[in-house]
């Protein structure tokens, strides 16, 4: 059952605490075999923020329906077998003059970078409204024009979901995904398609969390050889949040 396995994922996460909710994550977005005990890292200590965080801002790369800018869906809700999750139609208000944000139903309709993300947001907040956008073809700055109209405050979180490298015998996708981990530890907006499927949006959110001061942290890195066992090709996964800068974090 779907919402016993998220339960057991995130209760064997183990993350020391932050002072403050992060602002944003990045997670990886492969089936829960292989990735899912990695990205529980990152969300099992926003069940402390339950009540607090209204909406989350999902961006992740398109891997089926090419698309020219950040695609949103048609759909004002969401469903996964936890529950119905509402699209936050406000928001998609204060996007709609930007154009390299468009409608597309078909660039969400196959897509599972973003749809994965929803049973553990379910199992970990109370209530909350999802603004889905599928990126495309678009560069890092349209990226971050899009994160900063949806910033927010403390009610809002950006969860990018992205996969490392891919196809990799398992040394080397080690030492590739420690250089994208690195360039993402020093806010440096410089990944490939050959780092990271989801590079785009990694890339913007790097640029909006220079802008506002954020720090990040890595919880977690493994890849399909450490979750799954074969190693000769591997798929790596990274867990990340981003805090401000005053908010260290302490374990308990």
């Amino acid at each position: 059952m779907l919402s016993a396995e998220v339960a057991a994922l995130l209760d064997a996460a183990s993350v020391a605490p932050t002072a403050r909710a992060p602002k944003a994550v990045i997670v990886p977005h492969a089936g829960y075999r292989y990735s899912g005990s990695v990205a529980a890292q990152v969300y099992a200590d926003l069940r402390r923020w339950r009540d607090q965080i209204e909406r989350v801002v999902l961006l992740g790369p398109v891997h089926r329906v090419p698309v020219r800018g950040l695609a949103l869906p048609a759909a004002q809700t969401w469903a996964t077998p936890l529950g119905e999750v509402p699209v936050d139609t406000g928001a998609l208000t204060r996007l709609a003059d930007l154009a390299q944000v468009v409608i597309s139903a078909a660039a969400h309709a196959w897509e599972h970078a973003l749809e994965v993300q929803l049973p553990f947001l379910q199992g970990v907040l109370r209530c909350f409204r999802c603004v889905p956008l599928a990126v495309g073809d678009a560069t890092a700055a349209e990226v971050a024009e899009v994160v900063e109209r949806l910033w927010g405050g403390s009610e809002t979180l950006i969860v990018v979901s992205s996969d490392l490298s891919h196809g990799h015998p398992y040394a080397q996708a080690r030492r590739l995904d420690t250089e994208s981990v690195q360039h993402i530890l020093a806010l440096e907006a410089v990944l490939d398609h050959g780092h990271a499927c989801g590079a785009t949006p990694i890339n913007g959110l790097l640029l909006a969390a220079r802008r506002h001061g954020l720090r990040p942290e890595l919880l977690d890195y493994r890849n399909s050889g450490d979750t799954a066992g074969d190693r000769t090709r591997v798929v790596g996964y990274a867990a990340l949040r981003f805090v401000d800068r005053d908010d260290a974090a302490a374990v308990h």
